[in-house]
């Protein structure tokens, strides 16, 4: 029994590796994506961490902070055309869903589509396109804490961050930083264990499939792992990367010195994950099986 196409689109998609070779991988861990992705790292074939973030989808995120209530929204609305993402009209859609949720203070994407369902149907009407809310994050502040945002080519990307005090300055350019860099964690203390583990994990069987590594023995192999094991968690910590607009300072050292803490931040980018379009894949299947 053959693998199913629209696991090899998935696949492609998500890690931007060629068709047959996510052929291969879906047929060596029997149709598990996930498995499927580290298989293709384990063989070198592609670096599915720094591809997963990748824009499929079209649409906009935002951040609408309320000041006085000392709460934020961040969220994501999808389209279905960028020319419909860039309007006027569906930037005051994403808006208005934005209030809506802030003001109701809403938990689930659930209650909020219900909350909003009316916007939804009017806009969809009038713009002609499938409109969602695809997700959205509720963030309050505690006492002595403040916010800091920053928006990315016209709301292809947003960021959220918490600082344990106000600097405004230091707030917005943090945020840059993190649209620009897409950390993953604030530092080494905020990893899971288990994404630790699963990273040892890949790099083993990584080392065990590189020629250049066969000889190597056993002592300086370990070595060699935990560098890279290293360098991919330091690549995906906020403290650890140098902060951009700096240069030469790691994050950590520069808020050490300002006396500033990240308390949380979330990035959100536009169709992290949803397949863009359908294009005739089903033909180039059939072609490239030949």
């Amino acid at each position: 029994m053959g693998v199913d196409v629209k696991l090899i689109k998935e696949l492609r998609e998500t890690t931007g590796a060629g068709m047959m070779d996510c052929k291969k991988a879906l047929e060596a861990t029997g149709g598990d994506v996930d498995a499927a992705k580290d298989w293709l790292r384990e063989k070198g074939i592609t670096t599915i961490a720094k591809k997963e973030a990748r824009i499929a989808a079209e649409g906009k995120t935002l951040v609408k902070i309320c000041e006085k209530c000392g709460r934020a929204v961040i969220l994501e609305v999808n389209c279905e055309t960028d020319f419909v993402s860039n309007g006027e009209a569906f930037g005051h859609l994403v808006e208005q869903v934005a209030g809506i949720i802030l003001d109701k203070d809403l938990k689930t994407v659930e209650e909020a589509t219900e909350a909003t369902k009316e916007l939804f149907i009017d806009a969809t009407i009038k713009m002609g396109e499938k409109l969602a809310l695809r997700r959205f994050v509720i963030v309050e502040l505690k006492d002595g804490e403040a916010f800091g945002s920053y928006s990315h080519m016209n709301g292809k990307i947003n960021v959220l961050l918490v600082l344990n005090k106000a600097d405004e300055e230091v707030a917005k350019g943090l945020a840059m930083h993190i649209a620009a860099n897409n950390p993953l964690y604030i530092d080494s203390t905020s990893i899971p264990a288990d994404v630790i583990e699963h990273e040892n994990e890949i790099q083993l069987e990584a080392a065990k499939n590189d020629p250049k590594l066969q000889d190597k023995n056993p002592d300086m192999l370990k070595n060699i792992i935990r560098g890279k094991v290293a360098k991919f968690l330091s690549e995906s910590t906020l403290s650890e990367q140098v902060y951009l607009l700096d240069g030469e300072k790691k994050v950590g050292q520069f808020l050490k010195e300002k006396g500033l803490v990240v308390k949380q931040f979330i990035r959100y980018q536009v169709g992290e994950g949803i397949a863009k379009r359908e294009d005739d894949f089903a033909k180039e299947v059939m072609e490239a099986a030949k």
